[in-house]
């Protein structure tokens, strides 16, 4: 004749057994994150540096034997519109320390803009200035936001970087230099400032 086992006892061991694999999941889960001293990766005192240069956005190219650095990936979205909104361009841009093409190249502005205003010529900007000269040779300073291309001075914020600009934080500011409405070439001023360790 089979024992009979007490329904608390069925209880008592159920309890026990599923306290035993909690237990033991929790044993094996590895953490995700963990709080880090600023010195295990070598980050020292804040730096604000100021970067002065040129952007060159050649579209249709304004004279014979121009290659475009950017090109129409998405028309507007509607026929006649004004603002061209839903237009995407893909570029990869010189940048210069003068306003002259010829001048010393110091990287590329590599990214898309967007037209993403119904009502104004306003561009929604993520690009990349990815830097092939002097001690920022390999760094980029990345930039992502609103620019209302017919304003005088624009203001974008700076949301980060790679190389000497890892943890970056700051703000550019955009002045049209230079714009062919026929070929829709443009040449912007841009005005940086970077906080970076």
């Amino acid at each position: 004749m089979a024992a009979k086992i007490h329904p608390s006892t069925t209880i008592i061991f159920c309890t026990f057994l599923f306290v035993s694999s909690m237990a033991s999941a929790m044993a094996k889960e590895q953490p995700f994150a963990t709080n880090l001293d600023p010195k295990v990766l070598r980050l020292k005192k804040e730096k604000l540096t100021h970067f002065h240069m040129y952007w060159h956005d050649v579209v249709g190219g304004s004279k014979p034997g121009d290659k475009p650095t950017s090109f129409k990936v998405l028309p507007a979205l509607r026929l006649n519109d004004t603002t061209n909104f839903g237009l995407v361009n893909i570029f990869d841009n010189p940048l210069t320390v003068g306003p002259e093409p010829e001048s010393q190249l110091v990287g590329k502005s590599q990214g898309l803009y967007a037209s993403a205003s119904q009502d104004q010529f306003g561009l929604l900007m993520a690009m990349n200035f990815a830097f092939t000269y002097g001690k920022y040779n390999g760094s980029t300073i990345t930039i992502l936001g609103r620019n209302a291309i017919l304003d005088t001075v624009r203001e974008m914020p700076v949301i980060g970087g790679s190389g000497r600009f890892r943890f970056a934080r700051g703000y550019a500011q955009a002045r049209t230099h230079f714009v062919n409405f026929t070929s829709l070439d443009a040449i912007v001023e841009y005005n940086i400032y970077v906080l970076h360790y």
